[in-house]
């Protein structure tokens, strides 16, 4: 059995051991009908993929649920809300199953159901890395937390976190690509040793088109990194050497390409920042929000 993250569920929500007198909500081992469980609201996968599913199905027909669902108990509409086990869910309706076994927690707030869901599925290793990023950024947002606190919940280095949120840096075309399989999260991490998102996005090309490696990709953007370096070094021994030391400083901080043009005052001038689609424009633009 794999060894859970962090502090654990329990630090999180509270849970009660089941005994035959308690009542419905406290920690109950259960079954109950598919059609009374609702997907939970807060669900930070949103990608399933339909063979791994049927795959998934077939074998809960065979040998049943291995494991119950996580869920927590809503007195009002007298149902269930998915706390973790979705894509489980999904599979036992493919299965044609009526009842399904759940294990029923008490959960104070959604950002208790979140945090239980998001931990769940990080333990099952069921997120992909852009899933897994969403889930921190979205709860570092509602907890109000820092990096460090949320590497110590989820049981993981702050450079590990700090890495996988950072995967959000690359454009929405690219996000999706990770998300759906068409290239692994080291393809995504590679594309990143290039600032720039047009080349980038030319790199992420090649991928597609050639079935790069991981290893392949790396070696490319390392080149790319390395040309547009020289070339930077370049058009910065004709400047200022103080100019051109903050343009250098500027493109490390915002990931991409930073002119400064001063007028032959050296008193005015302006600051150029290069964006090359609309998703690398709101990034930037939330960079200089913080």
């Amino acid at each position: 059995m794999r060894k859970a993250l962090g502090r654990g569920l329990g630090a999180l929500i509270s849970v009660e051991e089941p005994q035959e007198n308690q009542k419905k909500a406290e920690g109950t081992l259960r079954v109950v009908l598919v059609e009374k469980i609702r997907p939970s609201h807060l669900q930070a996968r949103k990608n399933f993929d339909p063979e791994k599913l049927s795959e998934l199905a077939a074998s809960i027909k065979q040998h049943g649920l291995a494991q119950p669902l996580l869920v927590s108990y809503d007195s009002q509409r007298d149902s269930y809300e998915l706390i973790a086990g979705e894509r489980r869910l999904r599979a036992c309706v493919l299965a044609g199953l009526n009842e399904v076994e759940v294990l029923v927690r008490e959960s104070k707030s959604d950002k208790d159901r979140m945090m239980v869901g998001l931990i769940e599925n990080l333990q099952r290793q069921d997120l992909n890395a852009i899933e897994e990023a969403l889930g921190y950024l979205r709860l570092m947002k509602e907890f109000h937390i820092s990096q460090n606190d949320l590497a110590h919940t989820v049981g993981k280095s702050k450079s590990a976190v700090s890495n996988t949120l950072r995967l959000l840096d690359l454009s929405e075309e690219i996000q999706k690509a990770v998300q759906f399989g068409q290239i692994s999260e080291g393809h995504a991490r590679a594309l990143l040793m290039v600032p720039e998102a047009m080349e980038r996005n030319r790199i992420f090309k090649k991928i597609l088109e050639n079935k790069l490696s991981v290893r392949e990709t790396e070696d490319l953007a390392r080149q790319t990194h390395s040309a547009k370096s020289k070339r930077a070094q370049k058009i910065s021994k004709e400047k200022d050497p103080d100019i051109a030391l903050q343009e250098a400083q500027w493109r490390e901080f915002l990931g991409t390409n930073v002119e400064i043009r001063m007028k032959k005052n050296q008193k005015e001038g302006q600051i150029v920042i290069n964006f090359y689609d609309l998703a690398e424009f709101e990034r930037l633009t939330q960079l200089f929000k913080k």
